[in-house]
């Protein structure tokens, strides 16, 4: 909970930075590759490693992070003198929904049993684009569990139309009813 937190101060911040210097989208890319690095096990360790000296891990960052902002890098290196290397992808999450938030964009992920084709997903983000009334960020995924229709996550809120809810609703009323009947 407390990486979360400051996840969320750090992105505030940095965001609220970006905003200052009218590059929000440019810094939310750079912070995109900052997670991206940060995600590699590896890296992460070293970044973590207690016997490394700290002017080593700035010198690693330094150079894999050569492309990214001035002022992006110096929060990922206040991050690692803090030991905070695990609030990065906090940190990106959190500066993601408020650049989605600033420019009114809304993240929606769809779950499908096999691949969507591109006229199905183009329907599917025409119809979430009408239920929010935003410009809609659609990300597909595909789960064979679910059976068959699809799932939608709308931020907290979640439209279960596969075929395994439906299946998991009428054995539900099945056992209600048989339970009512004995």
């Amino acid at each position: 909970m407390a990486q979360q937190l400051s996840g969320i101060r750090y992105a505030q911040a940095i965001f609220d930075l970006a905003l200052e210097n009218n590059q929000v989208e440019q810094w939310g890319e750079d912070l995109a590759v900052v997670a991206e690095v940060f995600e590699d096990a590896d890296f992460a360790a070293l970044m973590k490693h207690a016997d490394m000296p700290a002017a080593d891990k700035l010198a690693a960052t330094a150079s894999v992070l050569a492309g990214v902002n001035p002022l992006v890098r110096n929060l990922v290196d206040l991050l690692i003198s803090k030991n905070s290397v695990d609030a990065i992808a906090g940190v990106y999450s959190s500066y993601t929904e408020l650049l989605d938030s600033h420019l009114g964009r809304q993240r929606v992920e769809i779950t499908t049993a096999v691949p969507l084709e591109s006229a199905e997903t183009e329907r599917i983000s025409s119809f979430v684009t009408g239920l929010v009334r935003r410009e809609v960020v659609l990300t597909t995924k595909v789960d064979e569990s679910i059976l068959g229709g699809l799932v939608i996550q709308i931020g907290d809120r979640l439209l279960d139309g596969s075929t395994k809810a439906r299946l998991d609703g009428l054995r539900n009323r099945l056992h209600t009813e048989i339970a009512a009947s004995a």
